[in-house]
């Protein structure tokens, strides 16, 4: 019976954005899920920052699972050289598979999609639907408004103050990798 490596969801934009230490990030991100053997779980789009970490992770030897909906296939110029591909027919779907396929959560830079896939893994923690480590990837501070936007809502009533203990927000992939060795280290007999 083979044991499956421990997989981390990357959740990151489809576009490049204008920093290019966004794209190093993603390299960065996917050379490291390599180094440690890990396999990567995303969303299966060959452009962007996905297509980067992709890339890297493969080129690293770490299996890729991506998960796509069909009518992104074109849009995300869909990765077919994957070692799991699955095409599912709502963006729905396409979160719900990544998240059960995944131990653990990395978001990197990105827009509205990676906000919604953020919110959601978030949403589900913060209901007790799981205890998976969520982390924001705070490249050049990035992130550092939406942290800020949470930290408003718990101000303002809106939410515990545990939500903000529900993700941690790094600033390098480096930190991503020791804050992920910590939390696999611990699940160890």
């Amino acid at each position: 019976m083979s044991v499956l490596p421990r997989s981390v969801c990357v959740f990151c934009g489809a576009r490049a954005g204008n920093d290019p230490a966004y794209v190093q990030a993603g390299s960065d991100m996917g050379q490291l899920i390599a180094q440690r053997g890990w396999r990567l779980v995303y969303g299966a789009g060959d452009i962007g920052i996905m297509g980067e970490v992709a890339r890297a992770a493969q080129t690293g030897g770490a299996p890729a699972f991506g998960v796509i909906p069909t009518h992104l296939m074109q849009v995300e110029q869909g990765k077919t050289t994957l070692s799991t591909l699955v095409v599912t027919e709502t963006m729905h779907e396409r979160k719900k598979v990544m998240f059960t396929n995944s131990d653990a959560i990395v978001v990197l830079p990105g827009g509205a999609g990676s906000l919604d896939e953020f919110f959601e893994v978030l949403t589900w923690r913060q209901l007790g639907l799981h205890k998976k480590p969520i982390l924001l990837l705070n490249t050049n501070g990035y992130w550092t408004p939406l942290a800020s936007l949470i930290d408003h809502v718990i101000d303002h009533g809106f939410a515990e103050a545990s939500v903000r203990s529900f993700f941690s927000v790094v600033d390098t992939v480096d930190e991503a990798g020791q804050a992920l060795d910590a939390h696999f280290n611990s699940l160890m007999p």
